[in-house]
């Protein structure tokens, strides 16, 4: 098994873990205590540990790009209503509405943000010239 099937072995298991804990995220983004959004605050806090922790334990930013489809593939998948009618997840109301509508754009965000940043572990300390 040469390292190429190995890596794509790799983004599978990526996008598998991403969707897990998207459907996870996606199910419980919309738990408020009082004002504070917690399900909103945990979703992302989660979904991105899971994103840095593939690109840096990997350092490849395609398993994060894996991940992060994979939170954005069920997102997409459990926000629709199904053929009978339900949905997965409850209809926002008014007051909540803002909160599935932020969680829409975590998503993307932090796939954006994580699989895009500069890799600064390459970059040497400048020292200065002795004198």
């Amino acid at each position: 098994m040469g390292s190429g099937i190995v890596r794509v072995i790799g983004w599978v298991v990526a996008f598998l873990v991403g969707a897990f804990y998207g459907t996870a995220a996606t199910v419980g983004h919309a738990f408020r205590l009082g004002v504070i959004p917690v399900g909103l605050i945990l979703a992302t806090v989660g979904c991105a540990a899971l994103l840095i922790a593939l690109r840096t334990l990997t350092q490849d930013r395609v398993n994060a790009i894996a991940g992060g489809l994979g939170i954005i593939a069920a997102t997409y998948l459990f926000s629709q209503v199904g053929p009978g009618g339900s949905a997965i997840v409850a209809a926002a109301t008014p007051d909540t509405e803002w909160i599935a509508t932020a969680w829409t754009f975590v998503g993307p965000i932090l796939l954006t943000l994580v699989a895009f940043w500069p890799d600064m572990s390459k970059l040497r300390a400048h020292t200065a010239p002795e004198a």
